[in-house]
């Protein structure tokens, strides 16, 4: 689970320079990948994602106690396509959300906006939601340095299934 999320959000991200975009202040232009690929085991197919706007920002804070804060804002939007039967759908997955990386290795994500989620079945059948979804509002996920989910809370809204809608 924490493969896939960094595979699609940190992994995939490069930074420029700090004034890119005339931001300053320390944010960072976050560039993604063009396309992506989501794993079968989310869904039970695969789905193929491209990003369609590209306009998000990150800044990079280092804590007392060692860890690495990681803020994210501005504007992100990808298509998705289910290329067994051709459904496609655009999502806004702009945030704002935070990651922080703890020096034991866990990381939790900290999300306040539109932002979208993987969960491998066991998980997703564990806290009642969906494989692979859009979200909006407060969602809190933790995670231990095995990758193993060690807590989530949601105190926002499953706004699209995408397993569903791609289905």
């Amino acid at each position: 689970m924490l493969g896939a999320l960094l595979g699609m959000f940190g992994g995939a991200v490069t930074t420029s320079p700090a004034l890119a975009d005339g931001r300053g202040g320390g944010w960072q232009f976050l560039s993604l990948t063009p396309t992506f690929t989501v794993d079968p085991v989310f869904c039970g197919f695969e789905i193929q994602g491209t990003n369609v706007v590209n306009k998000g920002f990150v800044k990079a804070l280092k804590t007392a106690d060692g860890s690495m804060a990681f803020l994210i804002t501005g504007t992100d939007k990808v298509s998705l396509t289910n290329p067994a039967n051709g459904k496609t759908i655009t999502a806004n997955i702009s945030g704002p959300f935070k990651t922080i990386d703890f020096p034991d290795g866990s990381v939790t994500f900290v999300g306040t906006g539109h932002q979208f989620n993987l969960l491998a079945p066991a998980d997703a059948a564990r806290f009642g939601l969906p494989g692979f979804f859009v979200s909006a509002g407060g969602l809190t996920l933790s995670v231990a340095a095995d990758g193993t989910i060690t807590s989530l809370s949601m105190d926002g809204n499953v706004l699209v299934d995408l397993c569903a809608a791609l289905s």
